[in-house]
């Protein structure tokens, strides 16, 4: 099986930060999705790429060789969207871009940073606002693109989307929960425990419809637009929530542990994409940032 941007991109990720944790992290995608992708990527060139230990993970001599060559691939991929509509020309222009909190918050600073250093000539007005803000925005021509929970869009008679990654929601827990004892934890169980609802990005309308479907409610005791004080809340025992990998990290701002658990029963992913205006042509430097983000989430394999 020929290999494919996305492992390369994983493999990079786990030999530069030498925690698949913490690529896992900067990806926003899970720790096994990483693991499976390096393990398929070893299968494929026959030798190991990283010695695992109990510090993190490091390359071996042969991943050390793989990862000049790893990253030459993906700068060879880069310059390519970079001059999509022609080598050497330089695209240039301005890009109105809206983003939603989560978005902004958790996902595009390092994605905007790298465009930024790949395409010079295309200025960025940023905004952040909420999806029901953007919406009308795009439709009118004020704002050119979104990055945004493309889960949450409602008009999509008049917008266009593209799902640039799927973050799946699971179960935080502080370290001592007995929950964690158990095999296959359902959304009943958690319907018994105190909950910590977030509100920020519609997610409290998002969970609610997901709790009614499943036919129950969670006991919440605390609702909150702070991401930060769910985290804290959570890993201090005073409750639990269900919120998604983008957001999750292992540590509270105090310095305490939360774990992660998957549910048994189905829980919508928060689909992070793109939007624009239905039947408008993207200018060129919104199709521009359109390519190097779907390069840049692992796009073509």
């Amino acid at each position: 099986m020929p290999l494919t941007l996305k492992q390369v991109r994983y493999f990079i990720a786990a030999a530069e930060t030498g925690q698949i944790s913490q690529a896992a992290m900067e990806l926003n995608i899970s720790q096994s999705a990483v693991t499976a992708a390096i393990q398929a990527l070893e299968a494929d060139l026959g030798v190991r790429l990283l010695e695992r230990g109990a510090q993190g993970v490091r390359p071996t001599i042969e991943g050390a060789r793989f990862l000049d060559h790893a990253r030459a691939i993906v700068a060879a991929v880069e310059d390519a969207v970079r001059s999509p509509l022609g080598a050497g020309r330089r695209t240039e222009g301005r890009l109105r871009l809206a983003m939603t909190y989560t978005v902004a918050g958790y996902f595009m600073a390092r994605h905007l940073m790298r465009f930024r250093r790949a395409h010079p000539g295309i200025e960025l007005e940023l905004r952040e606002m909420p999806r029901t803000a953007i919406e009308p925005r795009l439709a009118e021509g004020s704002v050119d693109l979104a990055v945004m929970l493309v889960s949450n869009l409602a008009d999509h008679d008049v917008l266009d989307c593209e799902t640039l990654f799927r973050s799946q929601r699971r179960l935080w827990l502080p370290v001592d929960h007995p929950l964690l004892m158990r095999e296959a934890i359902g959304l009943a169980d958690v319907a018994r425990e105190p909950y910590i609802m977030l509100t920020v990005d519609e997610a409290e309308a998002t969970a609610r419809r997901y709790w009614a479907a499943a036919g129950l409610a969670p006991q919440v005791i605390f609702a909150t637009s702070s991401v930060e004080a769910v985290r804290s809340l959570v890993a201090a025992g005073m409750g639990v929530t269900v919120l998604s990998d983008m957001v999750y990290r292992p540590w509270s701002l105090e310095g305490q542990r939360i774990e992660l658990r998957s549910l048994s029963d189905p829980v919508p992913s928060m689909d992070v994409g793109l939007a624009w205006a239905r039947g408008r042509p993207l200018s060129e430097a919104a199709a521009v940032f359109r390519a190097f983000m779907s390069v840049a989430l692992g796009g073509g394999g």
